[in-house]
């Protein structure tokens, strides 16, 4: 009997090692040059913060070793470098404040922690879901609770009001934001119920203006989940937030039922949207204001809800340059909320139109690598969950980058891994580890090893020739081979 042995793929770990070493090199680096620039030394707790940053991503990468060694090498230390940056950054703006004596100067300690409570919250994520497909077993429970994070903030002594928008809760001392978490839920959900019920919505229903309509019956829970969205926007002034779950929800219908009709659909439904809420609501009405013509005295000037944030990052951006004015010397801190919001002009004003551009890179492999998991992996949950976690990854940092910019209207989300924030920190890395397991069962090789008996092959080939040897008079027995 011959064996069909498969090709055994590389799994990638002393790659993802390496790439590693570089990401923590550049994070170190940004992070001594911050304290070189602003106070001519080097940080007092520099020892201790380059082994603990090392010690925890170490033990990250050795837990997917054995947990997860066949998961995706690149995407860990795409995290890592952008994780680094963002401290290196909050770092810089925290001495600033505690120069001016502004009460911001505990955020960088503060981003550490939460740094350490990401890399743990990911790593126990992949350890414990040892497959990816046991989490379509909780479809309708991450319904619920995703929906239930979204609402929320609207209890009464549990949700806090915070620059116009509630969408915050407080347990004591703690703040934390829900919807950053509802955003996972709710993408394993749309994914387990979409790979349930594509065919259903691709397939029946009306035709209309020659779209292909799915039935309501088939459409409710989708239907639910966006009308909570748009409560989002109404109740809790969160237009990010409803613009990140309306965008979600329209990618994944769409890759799901392969229809383009959704885009259409989707569309025209988020132009109704706007054009709804633009007349319905005056903080959206000063959003765009503030977009259309920030420069206006009347708009500048006004108090709350002017443009004066945006045209800081603007002129900081300005002062930045091609290059930057390098790490520490610039003035980030004059832009409000700098170290979160507005972090990406922060880095654009220091780092400069290159410096911002390589970030921006990094954003567009992590996004990639999510992408080529979903391609790779064999299952349509598989497919659905990463497709579904790396838009909202890319779709987040487009809409950040979008509004500091001007390129579409502000929206109060956080920039991925930079921004100040521990639920934002949080959840990216829980999605960085689900993406993790997802590429680990994309590029695992299959768990049996195939087998081709090739036995009744050549006995069909020898049979053959032996016949043809009694035709031709060369032999007058035939031994059939078994």
């Amino acid at each position: 009997m011959a064996t069909v042995l498969p090709a055994t793929p590389r799994r990638g770990r002393w790659a993802e090692l390496f790439l590693l070493l570089i990401a923590l090199v550049l994070a170190f680096m940004a992070y001594a040059q911050v304290a070189l620039a602003a106070t001519g030394s080097l940080p007092a707790d520099m020892t201790a913060y380059c082994g603990g940053f090392t010690g925890l991503v170490v033990a990250a990468h050795i837990v997917l070793r054995w947990r997860a060694p066949y998961a995706d090498p690149v995407i860990l230390p795409m995290a890592v470098v952008l994780n680094g940056m963002g401290l290196a950054m909050i770092y810089r703006l925290s001495l600033r404040y505690e120069a001016t004596g502004s009460g911001n100067a505990s955020i960088a300690s503060r981003q550490l922690i939460w740094t350490i409570v990401g890399v743990v919250g990911a790593v126990v994520t992949v350890v414990l879901v040892r497959d990816h497909r046991t989490l379509r077993r909780y479809t309708y429970t991450c319904m619920i609770l995703g929906l239930l994070g979204l609402v929320a903030p609207l209890v009464p002594k549990l949700g806090t009001a915070a620059y116009g928008a509630r969408i915050w809760i407080h347990f004591g001392p703690l703040h934390f934001q829900p919807a950053e978490l509802s955003k996972i839920l709710l993408t394993i959900f749309f994914a387990g119920y979409l790979v349930a019920n594509r065919d259903a919505m691709a397939l029946a229903g009306p035709r209309v203006l020659g779209l292909q309509l799915p039935r309501f019956r088939d459409l409710g829970p989708i239907a639910l989940a966006w009308l909570v969205s748009l409560g989002v926007l109404v109740f809790e002034r969160d237009l990010g937030t409803s613009l990140l779950f309306f965008g979600l929800f329209v990618v994944m219908l769409y890759v799901a039922t392969d229809r383009p009709s959704w885009i259409v659909i989707g569309l025209l439904a988020f132009a109704g949207g706007v054009a709804a809420a633009y007349k319905l609501f005056s903080h959206v009405q000063a959003r765009f204001q503030i977009w259309l013509d920030p420069f206006n005295p009347e708009v500048l000037g006004r108090n709350p809800g002017g443009s004066g944030q945006l045209v800081q990052g603007l002129y900081g951006l300005g002062n930045g340059g091609l290059f930057g004015t390098g790490w520490g010397r610039g003035r980030p801190d004059l832009t409000p909320l700098a170290f979160s919001d507005f972090i990406v002009t922060s880095l654009g004003e220091e780092l400069g139109l290159t410096g911002l551009l390589a970030v921006l890179v990094c954003y567009l492999i992590l996004a990639e690598r999510g992408l080529r998991t979903a391609i790779g992996i064999r299952d349509g949950f598989g497919k659905l969950l990463a497709t579904g976690l790396a838009f909202a990854l890319a779709f987040q940092v487009f809409v950040v980058v979008g509004g500091v910019t001007r390129i579409i209207p502000l929206t109060g989300l956080t920039t991925p891994f930079l921004a100040y924030g521990g639920s934002s920190l949080l959840s990216n890395w829980i999605i960085v580890a689900l993406l993790l397991r997802v590429s680990d069962g994309a590029r695992r090789p299959p768990p049996a090893t195939s087998e081709i008996d090739l036995t009744p092959i050549i006995a069909s080939e020898q049979e053959r020739r032996a016949a043809a040897k009694v035709a031709d008079g060369e032999a007058t027995q035939v031994v059939r081979l078994s």
